[in-house]
């Protein structure tokens, strides 16, 4: 029973001891202050508290986030120091992505010592990214810029990413952005924005990306596509980060989708002066000429489809005669006699 006790007691101590031995083979260092770390592995799936707040990782990734955009993005701006900003933006955005950090989580290693419930939903695919970001923001707290920096230098871009190689890989952000919307069912649209030149008389274009209405992010170019791929990328990183952009954007589409579906009545559409039909048969049966009768009942077709027949053609909408119509006008033709008659006045265009 003794011996049980002093194994609970050393449990704990020794799973701390693999935590430390975890984390050195990631960071590089010891950490001083483990509990920051701790905070950084623990999803909030598993819904602990602590004095009434919500103990997980999704402040230390908020903080994370912004010293992670700030490290690469002096690293950027010190490697390639002949580059322009559209550029070094375009390179940081790529590795700050949230597909490179699930994947730098995954190689690294962070990923299998993420703490969750074990039911994460499907649609989050971002556990791994989200918890490289709460890694960073935890070394910032424990060891401070510096160390971050180090950490990103000597451990990611040294050993698994080539920085030159992702700077100069071209990512078609529009295209990922229309996949998106295909996928799931969402109208997108590209809005121009401004048409302009600059000071030295260069064309400039100014875009807009639209989903379901709700303008999302715009984007500035020498080009209508690099305007486009530009407010495409920001409104992916948008897309992202902001769920209650989706919220709107979703909520736009279903009003758009509840709105197609339901019946448009006359009323909607405003009013319209139709001729009275019963009116009109009438007036066919009135009239002693059955072709007489013939042509008031195709002036009735052709002014409601809005179309003029000219002489020769036929109505390729119907494949059948509407021999209830003839009936009325000819009652004391026999069933081929309608037929025949049909067919004669169809070829002689009076159909």
């Amino acid at each position: 029973m003794l011996n049980n006790l002093f194994d609970r007691i050393r449990l704990p101590f020794r799973k701390e001891k693999e935590l430390f031995s975890a984390l050195y083979d990631i960071i590089g260092f010891y950490p001083k202050d483990i509990r920051y770390y701790k905070l950084a592995l623990m999803h909030k799936s598993i819904m602990r508290r602590e004095k009434g707040k919500p103990l997980n990782n999704e402040r230390l990734e908020f903080l994370g986030d912004a010293i992670l955009g700030a490290v690469v993005g002096d690293i950027v701006y010190r490697h390639f120091q002949k580059r322009k900003e559209g550029f070094l933006t375009n390179t940081r955005s790529k590795i700050v992505q949230r597909d490179t950090l699930n994947k730098l989580a995954e190689e690294t290693g962070l990923t299998k010592l993420i703490v969750s419930s074990g039911h994460i939903s499907s649609h989050n695919n971002y556990m791994g990214g989200n918890a490289f970001e709460a890694l960073v923001g935890a070394i910032y707290l424990d060891r401070g810029y510096d160390a971050c920096m180090r950490f990103i230098q000597k451990r990611i871009l040294k050993q698994l990413i080539n920085i030159d190689k992702v700077a100069y890989k071209e990512v078609n952000f529009k295209s990922k952005l229309i996949e998106w919307s295909q996928k799931n069912k969402v109208q997108i649209e590209y809005e121009l924005v401004k048409q302009n030149k600059d000071e030295t008389g260069s064309p400039t274009f100014q875009y807009v990306v639209v989903l379901e209405g709700v303008k999302c992010c715009t984007g500035k170019g020498y080009s209508k596509k690099e305007s486009q791929q530009e407010a495409s990328q920001l409104t992916l990183e948008r897309l992202r980060r902001e769920p209650q952009l989706i919220e709107s954007i979703f909520a736009s589409k279903s009003q758009r989708t509840k709105m197609e579906e339901e019946p448009i009545s006359v009323t909607e559409l405003g009013e319209i002066n139709e001729p009275d039909e019963s009116r009109v048969i009438e007036d066919a049966n009135e009239t002693d000429n059955p072709e007489e009768s013939e042509h008031l009942m195709d002036s009735r077709d052709s002014s409601s489809s809005g179309e003029t027949k000219t002489s020769g053609e036929t109505d390729h909408h119907q494949d059948d005669f509407d021999l209830s119509d003839i009936s009325v006008k000819l009652p004391q033709m026999s069933k081929e006699d309608i037929i025949a008659a049909a067919e004669t006045a169809a070829f002689n265009g009076e159909c």
